[in-house]
C-alpha cells in the first residue's frame, strides 16, 4: 500500500498531539481510578465490620441475660414450682433486655412458662402450661408494664408440648447453651432466633430448658442505614444460604404451603443484582468464606465491586455481603475523561490544520518530483531534460533513477529477443492461476494453440487429464517444486498425445514475492515412440530366438519319438492277435490294449501334426463335429478334472461341423480345458467348478467360447505372448501356440474381458460350408 508525504506528515503532527493528551488523560484516569477503588472497597470492609459489631453488640447482652435467668431458676433464687413466681422473673428479665421478644421456659414434665411482648396490644402477654391433678391446663395473661393483669382466659385447645421441640431436644441432646438458625416468628411473623439454656438440678439431672426469643429484624433496619455508594447494598447471609438481613425487610421472607413463613435463600432473593455478586457463594458444595474477601462482578454490562466478610463467631455463623456499582466512585472521573477526550480531539484538529498547511509547502517540491518519475516511467517523457527546481535529495534520485531506466529497458530488449527467437518452446507462466502470460512461436508450434488462444488458457488445460502432474500444476504454483524439471504428459489442440519437457523457474521480487516463471519446453514425443520401437525390436528379436531354438528342438523330438511310437504300435498289434487267438481272452485285456494301440496312433498323430505346424504344413483339413473331439478332449482331462470336481457343460447350438485339421484343434481345445482346470484349482476348495463351452454358427464360421469360474487371467500378464505365464512351472507358450494353429486354419483366438465371473476365451474356426449334421452334446452336462 502507497503512503503519501503529505497524509504523513499533516497525520504525523495531528497524531502525537492527540496522543501526548490522551497520555496524561488516561495516566491520570487509571491514578484516580485505582485510588477511588481502593477507597470503594474500604468501605465496603468498613460496612462489613460495622455490621459485624453491630449484630454482636445485639446478640451478646441478650445471651448474657437468658444464661442469667436459667442459672437464677437452677440455684433456687426463684421456686421453679411456683408459676406465679416464676412469670415474675420472665416478666422482669423480658422488660430489662429491650432485644427480647419472649422469654420462656419449659420442664421436663411438659409445662411451659412463656412471656412475650404483643405488639398489637402494646401488652405483656404470658402463656402458662401446667399440670394440676393430671389436668392440662393453660392460662392466657395480658399484663401492662406494672405487672397488672388487663386480661386473662383459658385456652383448652392448646396442645403445645415444649419437649417436642427442636429448640428443648438440641439442648437436652447437647447440654449446654444453642442457638437455633434465623426464622420466622410464627405469631409476629418477623424474623428472629432462639437463644435456649440448660436447667439442672444438684445431680446434673436436666429439670428443663429457659429459652430466649431474640427479633433481629432491627438488624435490617442497621443495613438499611448504611450508605454504600449511591446504589450499593448489604445483607447478611446464614451458612445455610437462608437471608436474615436485607435493607429491604419485605424480601426476606416468603410464605409456604401450611401458612407459615421462612427466609428465602440467597437464589431466590428478588435481588438480581445480589443474586450474581453471592449466589455462587451458597451453591451446594461450595466453600464457606473464611476471609474478608474483596472481588468484582459484572452484571448487565455493568461492574460492580464486592466485599464478603465472615462474623467469625461459632454461635453466629453469618456472612456479611456487601456490593455497589464500580461507577458509582468513578462518575466522575469518567466524565472528566470524556471531557479530556474531547479536548484532545479539538487540539488534534487544529494541530492537522496547521500541519496541512506547512505539509503542502513542504511536499510540493516532492510531488512534482513524483508526477514527473511516473511521466518518465511511461515513456512520456524524456528522462534528460532538466529538473525543476527541487531539494538536493531528490535531484540526486533522479540522475539514479535515469540510469535504472535506461539499464531496465536494455535489459529487457536484450531478454525479449532472446525469449522470441528461442529454439525451444518459451512461456511465462502467472504463479497463482498458472495463466500464460507470454508465449513464444516455437512454443505454439509445439502445442497447436495461436499465441492468442495460448494467452487465455492456464497450463494445467495443456496437460493430459491422466498425467498424476494435472493436480499439482492446477493448483497455485507459487509453492510447486521450482527450478522444475518434469516430462509431462499434454495433447495438442487436434487432440494428440505429446510428451513434454518442462524446464522452469521462478523469477521472485526483491522480497521473495514470485513474479512469474519462465518455462521452456522441449518436444520428447519422437524420441519417447523411437525408444518403445527399440525396446519392442529387442523383446520381438529375443522371442524369434527363443521360438526358432523350441523349433529345432520340437523337430529333433518328433523325428526321435516317431520309432518308439510305431514299436509300441505294432507291439500292441501283436499283442491283440494273440490275445484274440487265445481260447480264454479275457475282454478287459482286450480294451486295455485297443486303448493303448489307439493312444500310441494319436500320440504319432499329434507329433506329425507338430512337426507340418513347425515346417509350415497346413496339413490334411477335414469336415468333423466338434462336439465330438470336445467330449474325447475332456474324456482325456477326467483325472485332472476329477481332483476339483469340475463339471463340463456344453451348448452346441445345434451344428458345430467345421472344416480344419482335426489335430491342430485337439491341440487347442486341449490348452484351454487344461488352463481352465488349473485356474479353478486355485481356488481351492470354493465352488462351483464348472467349464462351460458354447458353439454358435455365423456367415460361415463357427464361434466357440471356452469359460470357467476360476479367478480370471492376471492383469500384468500379456496374454497370447510368447513366453509369458503366471504358472511356477509353466513355459508361457500353451496360449501363443493356440492362437497359432487357429490362425493356420483360417480363424482368430481373443480373450473376452468382459466376463467377470472367471476367464472367457473365444476363437473361430471355418464351417463345414453348409455341410449339415448334428452335433454331439447341444445342450449337455459332463
Amino acid at each position: 500500500m502507497k503512503r503519501s508525504l503529505g497524509t504523513l506528515m499533516v497525520l504525523g503532527f495531528a497524531g502525537i498531539q492527540f496522543l501526548a493528551v490522551l497520555l496524561v488523560t488516561f495516566s491520570s484516569y487509571l491514578s484516580s481510578e485505582k485510588a477511588l477503588l481502593g477507597h470503594a472497597r474500604a468501605i465496603l470492609f468498613d460496612v462489613g465490620s460495622n455490621t459485624t459489631e453491630h449484630a454482636r453488640g445485639f446478640l451478646n447482652p441478650a445471651h448474657g441475660a437468658a444464661v442469667l435467668a436459667a442459672r437464677l431458676a437452677q440455684s433456687d433464687v426463684v421456686a421453679r414450682d411456683d408459676p406465679d413466681e416464676l412469670e415474675k422473673l420472665l416478666f422482669q428479665q423480658l422488660l430489662l433486655v429491650p432485644q427480647f421478644a419472649g422469654i420462656f421456659y419449659g420442664t421436663r414434665e411438659g409445662e411451659f412458662f412463656y412471656v412475650m411482648r404483643d405488639d398489637k396490644t402494646g401488652l405483656i402477654r404470658s402463656k402458662i402450661v401446667t399440670f394440676p391433678e393430671d389436668e392440662r391446663h393453660t392460662r392466657l395473661i395480658w399484663r401492662d408494664m406494672e405487672f397488672g393483669i388487663q386480661l386473662e382466659r383459658i385456652d383448652p385447645t392448646d396442645k403445645y408440648d415444649p419437649r417436642a421441640r427442636p429448640w428443648y431436644q438440641k439442648t437436652q441432646q447437647e447440654l449446654r447453651s444453642v442457638w437455633t438458625d434465623p426464622y420466622i416468628f410464627f405469631t409476629s411473623q418477623r424474623p428472629g432466633i432462639t437463644l435456649a439454656a440448660p436447667v439442672f438440678d444438684a445431680d446434673r439431672s436436666l429439670l428443663g430448658v429457659m429459652g430466649v426469643d431474640i427479633e433481629i429484624s432491627s438488624i435490617s433496619d442497621f443495613l438499611s442505614r448504611q450508605q454504600v455508594g449511591d446504589r450499593g447494598r448489604a445483607l447478611i447471609i446464614n451458612e445455610n444460604g437462608d437471608v436474615i438481613a436485607h435493607p429491604d425487610q419485605e424480601l426476606i421472607t416468603t410464605g409456604n404451603a401450611d401458612g407459615t413463613y421462612r427466609f428465602v435463600t440467597i437464589n431466590e432473593l428478588d435481588d438480581p443484582i445480589a443474586r450474581a455478586a453471592f449466589g455462587p457463594l451458597f451453591r451446594e458444595g461450595a466453600p464457606q468464606p473464611v476471609l474478608a474477601t474483596a472481588s468484582d462482578f459484572h452484571y448487565r454490562d455493568e461492574t460492580f465491586v464486592s466485599q464478603v466478610m465472615p462474623v467469625g463467631s461459632d454461635i453466629l455463623p453469618w456472612t456479611i455481603a456487601v456490593y455497589a456499582p464500580k461507577s458509582d466512585f468513578t462518575a466522575e472521573i469518567e466524565q472528566n475523561r470524556r471531557v479530556n477526550l474531547w479536548i484532545a480531539a479539538a487540539l488534534a484538529l487544529a494541530t492537522g490544520t496547521v500541519g496541512l498547511v506547512l505539509a503542502n509547502v513542504v511536499y510540493r517540491p516532492v510531488r512534482a518530483f513524483a508526477v514527473r518519475s511516473a511521466l518518465v516511467a511511461q515513456g512520456e517523457l524524456d528522462p534528460s531534460e532538466p529538473l525543476p527546481s527541487t531539494y538536493g535529495e531528490l535531484e540526486k534520485a533522479n540522475e539514479a533513477l535515469v540510469e535504472q531506466i535506461a539499464a531496465r529497458r536494455k535489459a529487457e530488449r536484450e531478454y525479449g529477443q532472446t525469449f522470441e527467437m528461442a529454439s525451444r518452446g518459451m512461456a511465462q507462466i502467472a504463479p497463482e492461476s498458472g495463466r500464460f502470460l507470454r508465449v513464444n512461436e516455437q512454443f505454439s508450434e509445439v502445442t497447436g494453440y495461436s499465441v492468442e488462444e495460448l494467452l487465455q488458457m492456464r497450463v494445467v488445460q495443456l496437460v493430459d487429464p491422466f498425467d498424476p502432474a494435472r493436480a499439482a500444476l492446477a493448483k497455485d504454483l507459487s509453492n510447486f517444486d521450482l527450478p522444475l524439471h518434469h516430462e509431462i504428459g499434454c495433447r495438442r489442440k487436434d487432440g494428440q498425445p505429446i510428451w513434454l519437457q518442462f524446464n522452469g523457474i521462478v523469477v521472485r521480487d526483491q522480497s521473495g514475492t514470485p513474479l512469474h516463471i519462465v518455462v521452456s519446453v522441449e518436444d520428447l514425443t519422437r524420441t519417447r515412440d523411437q525408444d518403445k520401437q527399440i525396446q519392442q525390436l529387442q523383446r520381438d528379436l529375443s522371442h524369434l530366438a527363443r521360438a526358432s531354438t523350441m523349433s529345432q528342438l520340437a523337430a529333433g523330438l518328433a523325428h526321435e519319438l516317431n520309432q518308439p511310437l510305431a514299436a509300441i504300435a505294432q507291439n500292441v498289434d501283436c499283442a491283440l492277435l494273440t490275445v484274440e487267438q487265445m481260447n480264454a481272452s479275457d475282454p478287459e485285456l482286450q480294451q486295455v490294449l485297443g486303448e493303448i494301440e489307439e493312444q500310441a496312433i494319436r500320440a504319432g498323430e499329434i507329433i506329425r501334426a507338430l512337426r507340418s505346424f513347425i515346417i509350415r504344413d497346413e496339413g490334411d483339413r477335414t469336415i468333423f463335429d466338434f462336439g465330438i473331439l470336445l467330449e474325447q478332449s475332456w474324456r482325456l482331462l477326467q483325472a485332472e478334472a476329477g481332483e476339483i470336481d469340475a463339471q463340463l457343460e456344453t451348448r452346441m447350438g445345434g451344428n458345430a461341423m467345421v472344416f480344419c485339421n482335426r489335430l491342430q484343434i485337439a491341440q487347442v481345445i486341449m490348452n484351454l480345458l487344461r488352463n481352465s482346470i488349473e485356474a479353478m484349482s486355485c481356488n481351492g476348495g470354493k465352488g462351483p467348478h464348472q467349464v462351460i463351452v458354447t458353439a454358435s454358427r455365423e456367415n460361415g464360421m463357427v464361434t466357440i467360447c471356452v469359460e470357467d469360474t476360476g479367478p480370471g487371467p492376471d492383469p500384468n500378464v500379456k496374454l497370447f505372448s510368447d513366453f509369458e505365464t503366471t504358472k511356477p512351472t509353466g513355459m508361457g507358450l500353451g496360449l501363443s501356440i493356440s492362437r497359432s494353429l487357429v490362425e493356420a486354419n483360417g480363424g482368430k483366438v481373443w480373450h473376452d474381458d468382459s466376463y467377470t465371473n472367471g476367464a472367457r476365451f473365444c476363437f473361430t474356426l471355418p464351417a463345414d460350408g453348409g455341410a449339415g449334421g448334428d452335433a454331439a452334446g447341444e445342450n449337455t452336462n459332463v
